[in-house]
């Protein structure tokens, strides 16, 4: 009877397939899907062929069978661990430097000190650039924001020494008691008669002066020689002449300079650091006073390391304090032993180099907002630079300016190179406060950007219909946008003042000073300078310059102000109309300043947005081109014409091909003014898109909490929008290349038809004007006057841009900063960029080259508006040319001499002062006689150099 009972016992837990069963016993099992983890599970079970009497108690038993099951459980976790195998972590980013473009090893170990990850040569999405020569501007253009490089554009208005010495003689004219720390220097050969005068000067007064000769654009000593006698300097071009200075200090007997190390993080604003420590560089032979018999040795006067390291005299040093080559730390010691004021010389060293990038900054801040038209002021860098300042200090403790070097050496020959450029470098990066998450940072502000101009709204504040009421709240708003702008700028400054105070190693900021008296100083020979080189800007800029740099406001202030503005706007003092405020609902906050709630009832319907009629446009778009073709058609100075112009071949036509294209890349002429037949095209480019979403809001505040299918074809459909923003663009920018087909440069004082004239006589006459147009445009012409040339093309098709696309910010537009490489492209090496335009073959140094190398998708259209701007500039330069020959002709006619100016349409100048040439040269025969009379063809006078 107890045998019957276990095995019906044993044949009721088989059932239940509890887990205390066999292998033997699963066998027996009607069960087909036992899985290979079930076999593992019970496999690792004692076999049941040891069979026993089963427990009694209950709950004891079960107590034993959960922990073998968690024990089973935690063996079958480890059987399947190797099967599926476990997601990598995915390493941490790290902040990439590129070290493609620089040979100096010291650069990649400090980079990798700070924890930087050095990236391949051709990757273009690192976030540190450091590159040895010079860097093109269209590179720095298509840099992101979160990227760094170490040039700045246009800083080679201070490192060429011909350049150099151009800016500081303009500036020594007005202000010659605060630039007077610079050699008198002359440039050749254009300034060589004025050094012969010199000369003669120096023999009556019985002295005698020692020249030294530089290259324009040498370095480490190549090239330089010294004359006694001014007369035997040759006049050879690229070179620049200085006057020596013979009465240097000495130490231990030998000459010595010493080299500097500065660092500019930004030009928008200006800031500027002074390395604390820097290069003694003596010379390997006794100074002795400069003569005939030793003005040949090169190891006596030149400083230069490259220079006196190949004398068998030189020394490497094996400390700080020793050897041919020092550190300026022990040089201020030695100054201090032998009782001189260290500190006001190194204060007299900073304000110098101050001074030196104030003349710069004019220079520097033009190219740096044409590179990145859409950066806004006062926004993070993208460039920074460190330069190498060269200066001597004479026997009454007098500091001069050599030279600044914008690609200082950083090799590591010597001890003291390696602890003084090393330390260099890391707090240089250290500086310029680089962060993983810039990156993200900008990806995210470009979206928002692109998603504020998708359906930016542009309102009307002058229309007749808007109300005292309505001009007055938004000039509110208008305020509160303001200081709003103005206390996120001074939180910027203000944490990045506290950022580099932290962490500006063995740097000291020289600019903005901490003293306010030399602040005020700097800040007033910084408008200075502005008024002195950019006198068409001088204005603005310096308002500018005094809101940016003398800006007294503090934060508390700027947060005081701002709640004013929001008080008055929610108490409705902004209203000033009628009997009493606007009806509606009351605002949330009573005049006490206690919130009470409204209890009136809501609005029975919802406002619906209506776009306004498209006559009011046509007749705003013709007096817009009403006002700009008058302002286009001064009399008197070179411009942009857009009136009617008559097809059919020009007199003179086969000499010069007509490069004005229609939409589809082909040669055409065009009656109608840009903007005819397309009436109903009129609105705005964002305008439609605008209705559409005012209209999603409207609709979306039905009740019932639902999108409705409009809603949904709005908001979520992305993809439509940017498509009908992408047709709009591209018929917006057709629209540009028929205007600009229109367009032509006037000549002051003659008919279209004359100018015409003029310019195919040119073309047909190119071997003779060639040379003299070359000598003009790349040797007479300086950077700022050859920029005003080209800004005249420049502004009148930023009138167009503004005309065509009916929009107030033209930065942001994507055809606006093409045109802008192309205008920078045309600017670039002095002017060679716009000169190889001239030439027949087309070379890499082409300006569509900017393209070809670009990650940017160019249309057809954009291309040809490209073609017409450079074929406008071509034209625009050929009559600057002949203007100012001809005006320099009218003025040797005259007793009274005086200096002649062309002047855009935007009030910019340009000097005439070249040899006058006549435009036809012997032997032509002109068209009619009133062209005969213009232009005389019996003499042809050569332009002087």
């Amino acid at each position: 009877m107890i045998r019957q009972q276990k095995v019906g016992l044993e044949r009721s837990m088989m059932q239940g397939m509890k887990p205390s069963s066999s292998v033997s016993s699963l066998a027996s099992t009607d069960r087909q899907d036992v899985t290979l983890s079930s076999l593992m599970h019970y496999t690792r079970r004692p076999s049941a062929t040891a069979t026993g009497p089963l427990p009694q108690t209950g709950r004891r038993h079960e107590d034993r069978l959960d922990e073998k099951q968690q024990k089973m459980a935690d063996a079958d976790d480890q059987l399947k661990g190797p099967l599926i195998p476990k997601k990598k972590r995915k390493k941490k980013s790290l902040i990439t430097v590129n070290l493609g473009g620089t040979r100096y090893d010291i650069i990649r170990q400090m980079s990798e000190k700070l924890g930087y990850a050095v990236a391949k040569d051709d990757d273009p999405n690192s976030y540190l650039f450091w590159n040895d020569c010079f860097v093109a501007t269209d590179r720095i253009s298509e840099m992101k924001s979160f990227q760094r490089i170490n040039h700045f554009p246009g800083m080679g208005e201070i490192t060429r020494k011909d350049c150099l010495a151009r800016n500081m003689a303009k500036v020594q004219k007005q202000l010659p008691e605060d630039f007077s720390f610079a050699p008198k220097t002359w440039i050749l050969p254009a300034d060589h008669s004025l050094l012969l005068n010199y000369a003669k000067d120096l023999r009556a007064k019985k002295k005698t002066k020692t020249f030294i000769i530089k290259p324009s654009n040498g370095a480490q000593g190549h090239g330089i020689q010294l004359f006694r006698n001014a007369e035997k300097i040759p006049q050879s071009e690229h070179f620049i002449v200085q006057e020596y200075i013979d009465k240097p200090l000495l130490m231990d007997g030998y000459k010595f300079d010493l080299r500097l190390y500065v660092l500019v993080t930004s030009c928008d604003p200006l800031r500027v650091f002074l390395f604390d420590d820097g290069l003694v560089r003596l010379s390997t032979e006794k100074y002795l006073a400069p003569t005939e018999a030793n003005i040949s040795h090169s190891f006596m006067h030149l400083t230069n390391y490259s220079v006196n390291k190949h004398n068998e005299f030189y020394e490497k040093g094996e400390s700080l304090s020793s050897g041919s080559k020092r550190s300026v730390q022990f040089f201020r010691e030695y100054l201090r032993q032998n009782d001189i004021n260290d500190g006001l010389l190194w204060q007299s060293i900073g304000d110098m180099i101050v001074k030196t990038l104030i003349v710069s900054e004019p220079h520097l801040l033009h190219a740096y907002r044409m590179c990145r038209p859409g950066a806004a002021p006062g926004s993070d860098s993208v460039c920074f630079e460190v330069l190498g300042f060269d200066v001597l200090i004479d026997r009454k403790l007098r500091p001069w300016l050599l030279e600044v070097n914008r690609s200082p050496s950083f090799g590591t020959d010597e001890r003291v190179d390696y602890d003084i450029k090393s330390a260099l470098i890391e707090d240089t990066i250290r500086l310029l406060n680089i962060k993983i998450s810039d990156k993200s940072r900008n990806m995210a502000a470009q979206k928002a950007e692109a998603r504020k101009r998708l359906f930016r709204q542009n309102k009307r504040t002058d229309g007749p219909d808007i109300t005292e009421y309505e001009k007055k709240r938004q000039s509110i708003e208008k305020r509160k946008e303001e200081l709003k702008e103005t206390l996120a700028r001074i939180r910027k400054v203000s944490a990045r003042e506290d950022y580099e105070n932290r962490n500006r190693g063995r740097f000291r900021r020289i600019f903005p000073p901490d003293d306010k008296v030399r602040h005020e100083r700097y800040v007033q020979l910084l408008s200075s300078t502005f008024g002195i080189f950019m006198s068409g800007k001088a204005p603005a800029m310096q308002k500018e310059i005094q809101r940016v740099y003398n800006n007294k406001l503090k934060e508390v202030d700027v947060m005081d102000m701002l709640a004013e503005c929001e008080a008055d706007e929610k108490e409705g003092k902004y209203y000033t109309g009628g009997t009493g405020k606007p009806r509606g609902p009351k605002p949330p906050y009573n005049t006490t300043g206690k919130f009470h709630y409204n209890h009136s009832k809501p609005l029975q319907s919802m406002p619906v947005s209506v776009p306004s009629p498209l006559e009011n446009d046509d007749e705003e778009d013709e007096e817009m081109e009403d006002e700009e073709t008058e302002s286009m058609s001064a009399s008197g100075s070179p411009s942009m014409g857009r009136h009617g112009y008559h097809p059919g071949k020009r007199p003179g036509s086969s000499g010069r091909p007509d490069s004005r294209l229609s939409n589809d890349g082909t040669s055409s002429t065009f009656n109608s003014r840009p903007n005819s037949g397309v009436g109903g095209l009129r609105s705005r480019p964002t305008s439609n898109m605008s209705a559409v979403n005012q209209r999603s809001r409207s609709l979306s505040r039905t009740g019932n909490g639902k999108h409705t299918p409009l809603q949904r074809s709005t908001v979520q459909d992305d993809n439509f929008l940017l498509s009908v923003v992408k047709e709009r663009e591209d018929e917006l920018t057709r629209k540009t290349l028929v205007a600009l087909n229109e367009m032509r440069i006037k000549f002051p004082g003659k008919s279209d038809q004359e100018a015409e004239y003029i310019l195919d006589k040119l073309h047909e006459n190119w071997k003779f004007h060639k040379p003299r147009i070359a000598s003009y445009w790349l040797v007479k012409l300086d950077s700022i006057k050859r920029r005003k040339v080209i800004d005249i093309v420049r502004s009148n098709v930023r009138a167009v841009l503004l005309r065509t696309w009916r929009v107030s910010d033209v930065d942001s537009l994507k055809v606006y900063r093409i045109f802008n490489r192309v205008f920078n492209r045309l600017l670039w090496s002095h002017g060679q960029g716009l000169w190889n335009c001239f030439s027949s073959s087309s070379n890499a140094t082409s300006w569509e080259a900017i393209f070809s190398k670009s990650s940017e998708n160019i249309c057809e259209a954009e291309l040809n508006c490209c073609r017409r701007i450079v074929q406008l500039c071509r034209d625009c330069l050929l009559i600057v040319y002949q203007f100012a020959a001809e005006a320099k002709s009218s003025q040797s006619n005259t007793p009274h001499h005086s200096s002649v100016e062309d002047q855009s349409s935007t009030g910019q100048s340009i000097s005439a002062r070249d040899k006058s040439v006549s435009l036809i040269p012997p032997n032509t025969q002109t068209m009619s006689q009133k062209y005969s009379k213009l232009y005389p063809t019996t003499r042809t006078q050569s332009m002087g150099s």
